[in-house]
């Protein structure tokens, strides 16, 4: 799969903004032109002990959500975690294993946010625009925004809201269980970005094509690394630096 090299990763805090606004004004927010046939998700672990990015794309197949391909890629971190530019840390490991597709997805779900970014510009819009594919982002936890009350329904949402714009909703994708943060990436709006997570919505929290990929980064990892400890319990193990996507 080709991306678009649009500015280098090595930079500075000025500099990445910079960057942000020059990405967001490349950005497409409009309806996905038809139903996609195949769906990817993406998502990047980071090794404490290694400071190495365990990234995985896996693409599936609708609507069976059958697994036809997946790319991983190692190499090591070469970008702090700073919040808003999340980006700037992740994408590179995920460049390199969508690079090593074979299929070109219709649209690609990002463990990560959307439009729902301080600056318009979180991990799904970012990458997006690089890769030149419709982009969704599916967030655990809120960075922006405030929303209404969410119905128990599988589908019941509420939208987000940042500074007078919907910028996503929380969205219910199982009963009992926290709403997901969905937000458009590039080239879908809003109303298609839900309507993607909930074609791959399968039981779980979170889409398939995410929930699959965050198991093949845990994979990746006690290949990799087999001397680092197991994860204990549920969630994120102690050594995987994930936060709250920027």
């Amino acid at each position: 799969m080709k991306t678009i090299a649009l500015h280098p990763w090595r930079v500075s805090y000025e500099e990445a903004l910079t960057i942000q606004a020059g990405l967001r004004r490349r950005l497409r927010l409009t309806p996905l032109r038809r139903a996609p046939r195949l769906v990817a998700g993406a998502d990047v672990a980071y090794s404490r002990p290694t400071h190495r990015m365990y990234a995985a794309v896996v693409v599936l197949e609708l609507p069976s959500l059958r697994v036809v391909e997946t790319a991983e890629s190692v190499s090591v971190a070469r970008f702090p975690y700073i919040p808003g530019l999340f980006s700037f840390r992740e994408i590179p490991p995920l460049l390199r294993a969508f690079k090593r597709l074979r299929r070109v997805p219709d649209v690609v779900i990002f463990d990560g946010q959307g439009l729902a970014h301080p600056r318009r510009l979180g991990l799904a819009c970012h990458a997006g625009v690089l890769l030149g594919t419709p982009s969704v982002g599916c967030a655990k936890s809120r960075l922006v925004g405030e929303h209404g009350r969410v119905g128990a329904k599988v589908g019941d949402r509420a939208d987000l809201v940042h500074e007078g714009d919907v910028v996503g909703v929380a969205l219910r994708t199982r009963p009992g269980a926290r709403p997901v943060y969905v937000s458009p990436g590039h080239r879908v709006d809003v109303a298609s970005a839900v309507r993607v997570a909930l074609a791959t919505t399968r039981g779980f929290r979170l889409p398939e094509p995410v929930r699959l990929a965050h198991r093949a980064t845990t994979a990746l990892m006690r290949r990799r690394d087999p001397h680092l400890p197991r994860p204990r319990g549920r969630g994120y193990p102690d050594f995987v630096g994930k936060v709250t996507p920027g």
